[in-house]
């Protein structure tokens, strides 16, 4: 099963003066190594502060794009990783070892297989095509 760990940050948080930022980034590259190391890591990556993003809002037609920031964010959708492990519980331990501090929080959601819905459906059929084409489902080398 595939899972998405989306690590999430409240809008205020700043990193404490306190740490060094080295050690966070070898902490998170220590994370990022074992979960290679054990076969379960498919992609990750970190995002850019939400002023150098937009949001594209649908509710008019043609849909309106706006400049980040996001002024009615709660949360900050900052990075992300999809591993492939056997269970629930196995996706659980993986994220629980995540070095994030205080105030962070990872969201971890399964990520839906083709396999799950009617295929009979011209467009799944052509989501196996497509994912051949660009090599994006190889299985996980354990």
């Amino acid at each position: 099963m595939k899972y998405m760990l989306i690590m999430r940050t409240p809008e205020m948080v700043e990193m404490p003066e306190d740490v060094d930022f080295t050690e966070v980034i070898n902490a998170m590259g220590a994370y990022n190594e074992s979960l290679i190391k054990a076969g379960v890591l498919l992609a990750g990556e970190g995002l850019a502060p939400p002023d150098e993003g937009f949001v594209v809002d649908f509710d008019q037609t043609p849909p309106v794009v706006t400049d980040g920031p996001y002024a009615e964010a709660k949360e900050l959708f900052n990075g992300f990783w999809m591993i492939q492990t056997s269970t629930k519980e196995e996706a659980a331990e993986w994220a629980k070892r995540c070095p994030l501090g205080p105030g962070m929080r990872l969201e971890v959601r399964r990520v839906t297989e083709t396999e799950e819905f009617d295929q009979d459906n011209e467009y799944i059929q052509k989501e196996y095509e497509w994912r051949e084409q660009l090599g994006t489902d190889r299985p996980v080398q354990g």
